[in-house]
Parts: C-alpha cells; sequence; structure tokens
C-alpha cells in the first residue's frame, strides 16, 4: 500500500572532510538532524551503485539530491526507508539514522518505517478503482485504523495540506483516475501525509507534469517543509535552486559507483562551491 535517521547531540561540520565523503559546508549551531547519513553504500549482485555517502538531514528543510542520470540519486533516496528490501541481490552498508533510531536494524519493521518515511514517486500513482477518498486514508487502513471520524479528519487534513481539498472535497467518491495528472500528484502527496510522517521523500515528483502543475507542486513543496522535512531528487538545477535549502551533490566515479562530491546550503552550492564540478554540473557545462 502506501510506500512511504540522527544523533542526540548534533556537532559543527568542519570545512574538510574525508574526501571519500565528498566537501561538506560548515553549519553552525547545535540543532539535532532528523536524518543522519553515515557512509552509506548501497550494492545490486555486488557492485556498488552507492558509495560511502555522508550528510545530515535536518527538520523543515528541503534537501536535493542532485547530480546527472546514473549517478545514484534515486538509489539513495530509496535507501532511506528500506525501498530495496524487495531486490534481492540489494545490500545497504553504513548506517541511516531517523533519530537515534538505525532504520536497518533487525529490531525495525520496515511496514513502520515507511510511515515515518513516506514517498511520493516520479509518476503519480493514485490506487486503481479507488476513490480520492480511498486513496487519501489507505495508508491508515493498511495501518489498521478503522473508526470513520479518524479517517474523515485524516483525509481532509491530508487533502487540505496537499493544496487539492476545496476541488475535491465535494467529489471525494469519485475515482482518483478522474483527477489532472498534478492533482493525481497532489493526491499521491496527501496519501504520504496522511500518516504523519517525519520525513517525505520525493523521487523527480514533477518530471510527468506540465509546467503549470509543476509550479503548484513546488509552491507546495516549500509550504510543506513547515509541516514534514523532505528529501527530493531533481535533474531540474531551477528547480533544486528554487524549493531547496541544502543540496548533495552526487557524481559517477570511476568505478561507476555514485559518490558525493559535495553537500552544502543551495545558494552556496550555486554560486561558491568549493569542487569546481559543482560549479560545472549547476551551470550546465555538463550532465
Amino acid at each position: 500500500m502506501t510506500e512511504q535517521l540522527i544523533s542526540t547531540t548534533a556537532e559543527v561540520i568542519e570545512d574538510d572532510v574525508d574526501l571519500r565523503q565528498g566537501t561538506i559546508a560548515p553549519r553552525s549551531g547545535t540543532q539535532t538532524p532528523v536524518m543522519r547519513l553515515d557512509d552509506v553504500s548501497v550494492a545490486f549482485g555486488g557492485r556498488l551503485a552507492v558509495k560511502n555517502v555522508s550528510f545530515d538531514v535536518y527538520a523543515h528543510e528541503v534537501t536535493s539530491l542532485i547530480g546527472p542520470s546514473g549517478s545514484g540519486k534515486t538509489t539513495l533516496l530509496r535507501a532511506l526507508n528500506r525501498m530495496h528490501d524487495t531486490v534481492r541481490s540489494a545490500e545497504v552498508f553504513g548506517t541511516v539514522l531517523l533519530g537515534d533510531t538505525d532504520i536497518y536494524a533487525r529490531s525495525m519493521d520496515p511496514t513502520l518505517l515507511r510511515t515515518r518515511v513516506g514517498m511520493v514517486f516520479q509518476r503519480p500513482n493514485p490506487f486503481p478503482g479507488m476513490s480520492i477518498y480511498e486513496n487519501a486514508v489507505a495508508g491508515l487502513r493498511f495501518n489498521g485504523v478503522r473508526k470513520k471520524a479518524l479517517l474523515d479528519e485524516a483525509a481532509e487534513s491530508s487533502l487540505v495540506a496537499a493544496a487539492l481539498w476545496d476541488s475535491v472535497r465535494d467529489r471525494l467518491k469519485n475515482h482518483a483516475s478522474s483527477l489532472s495528472g498534478g492533482e493525481q500528484q497532489r493526491l499521491c502527496i496527501a496519501r504520504a501525509l496522511a500518516v504523519e510522517p517525519e520525513v517525505l521523500l520525493m523521487d523527480e515528483p514533477t518530471s510527468a507534469l506540465d509546467p503549470m502543475a509543476t509550479l503548484r507542486i513546488e509552491e507546495l513543496i516549500t509550504e510543506l517543509k513547515d509541516r514534514v522535512t523532505i528529501v527530493i531528487v531533481t535533474h531540474n538545477m531551477q528547480q533544486a535552486r528554487r524549493v531547496s535549502d541544502q543540496c548533495a551533490f552526487l557524481l559517477m566515479d570511476d568505478d561507476r559507483a555514485g559518490k558525493l562530491i559535495e553537500f552544502g546550503p543551495t545558494e552556496k552550492l550555486f554560486t561558491d562551491a568549493k569542487d569546481p564540478r559543482t560549479l560545472d554540473y549547476v551551470n550546465g557545462l555538463f550532465g
């Protein structure tokens, strides 16, 4: 049904870090990260697709994963709520923390994890044959919620949050397929929000949408970060600059594995990146 990491104390990140982890911009203050990736690698059939990635994700921020096709962005994103569990040849190494919980610990139920770390995919995927209302509350039903009053409240709240309520409130029983592509994607966002996740993963959520629907989703992402921490994969550099607070730039190394080149505040990566490859990429010189 619905497909949906942090130390107890945060540290100021130093300018220089191990080169295998890329260049990480310093961060001031003592804010505790919501999610922490420590030396994370992903392999399929023994071959690394993502190698030694480390960075922190902070509350009420949008973190963009950027880089050329094949650099491991989606592979890394899917590791953040154990979606690779369904791939027999997949292995995830390193540590991914949600709060102080290791999400790959044997005691962690992947289904429970995905209610805490939700996911929205590249193409809108409302459940076929189901109404707008039933799509919105599908995750809650899957988790055992049956009380109609609770479902009704969650449906309205999540649809309001996804900026969809006003246009569908009088047709909740209609099939989700009756919605436009942009509306379907906002319904999928509402479906993920209904279970009140701490983190929302978004894999190129606007790539299948027209420019107007893309603008509405971008506006929604900016509004939603007050409610949920967001990690988004995007190929659109203008979009990354518009919507994200932090950026992680990945690039394929000589072994054809995605590697973190640089991580830091979005505006810094776009105007004063430490690694020249970062500036070349965001300025469209390759990719």
